[in-house]
């Protein structure tokens, strides 16, 4: 009983940081139709550059805040110069522009950056503690905190304020939202900075557990790919639960049968979700609604 608690809090910590990374894809995806496979490098970038101003000597609270800043600007620029330029070329098309701009940040963060493996210090100690048979670090406390506050602002964002609710008019209906007066370039924009900045606090949040290295974004971003596809892609909810599932199913094989099959779990899943219910759990009526 007390290996199973241990699995499942295990699988529930790491599933918190996949659906946050399926959050971004679904942000992306139902304001602009890409499907952005630079999502997991969000956070590599991050972790990557607060490893290296922690180096610097600079304080851990303003480390943070400045790779924060750092990455979401990368994710504007992404948009700006990248997406936008393509205007509505086909989805294949903008999936290798995602993936070149993928290997473009790994490329420039190894040159800068250096290609070796960083981690962060944990935020209150790595101290062990004992609960219900099973022994939890207080990172992965703030790692499931963290990804739950992130996942009921973006729920309250969409749901109370006209910037979610214009947001969700361009998701249905990109001319529509034209037509009565919004601005669609500036939507856009902002869900690729919103990605971006959760990818950005997952990375930090999540580094001092994963460490940070420069090609870690792209395992992450297939792992948060597959979890978005199982919730149903561009569905909210769907990217969480989808995250949690793919999180809980690793660390349950790993624990159980090897953990040499571990990283084999999320591409096993996909075809599985490709084949039975291409549409995920949550897809088809999420990406209905208006």
């Amino acid at each position: 009983m007390s290996d199973l608690m241990q699995f499942i809090f295990s699988g529930l910590t790491t599933g918190a940081i996949y659906a946050l990374v399926a959050l971004g894809f679904a942000l992306i995806y139902n304001a602009s139709g890409v499907i952005n496979f630079a999502q997991g490098d969000f956070l590599m970038l991050s972790g990557m550059v607060c490893a290296a101003l922690l180096g610097a000597n600079m304080p851990f609270g303003f480390a943070i805040v400045i790779s924060v800043v750092v990455t979401v600007v990368v994710g504007l620029l992404l948009y700006r110069f990248a997406i936008k330029p393509a205007g509505d070329t086909n989805v294949v098309t903008l999936i290798i522009i995602t993936i070149g701009a993928s290997i473009f940040i790994q490329g420039v963060v190894q040159v800068v950056l250096g290609k070796n493996q960083h981690t962060l210090p944990a935020f209150t100690g790595d101290k062990a503690f004992e609960f219900i048979g099973a022994y939890i670090l207080p990172q992965s406390l703030w790692v499931m905190g963290v990804a739950l506050m992130l996942v009921l602002v973006c729920g309250a964002f969409f749901r109370y304020t006209l910037l979610g609710k214009a947001m969700l008019a361009v998701a249905a209906n990109k001319l529509a939202a034209q037509a009565v007066g919004i601005p669609t370039q500036y939507i856009l924009l902002l869900s690729f900075g919103m990605s971006a900045f959760l990818g950005a606090v997952a990375g930090v949040t999540a580094a001092p557990i994963t460490t940070t290295v420069y090609d870690l974004g792209l395992m992450l971003g297939m792992k948060g790919f597959v979890a978005a596809t199982l919730g149903g892609l561009g569905s909210g909810a769907g990217a969480v639960v989808g995250g949690l599932l793919v999180g809980l199913f690793e660390a349950l094989v790993a624990g159980y049968v090897s953990s040499a099959y571990k990283d084999a779990v999320p591409f096993g899943l996909i075809i599985f979700i490709l084949l039975a219910m291409p549409h995920g759990l949550f897809g088809a009526k999420q990406t209905e609604r208006v």
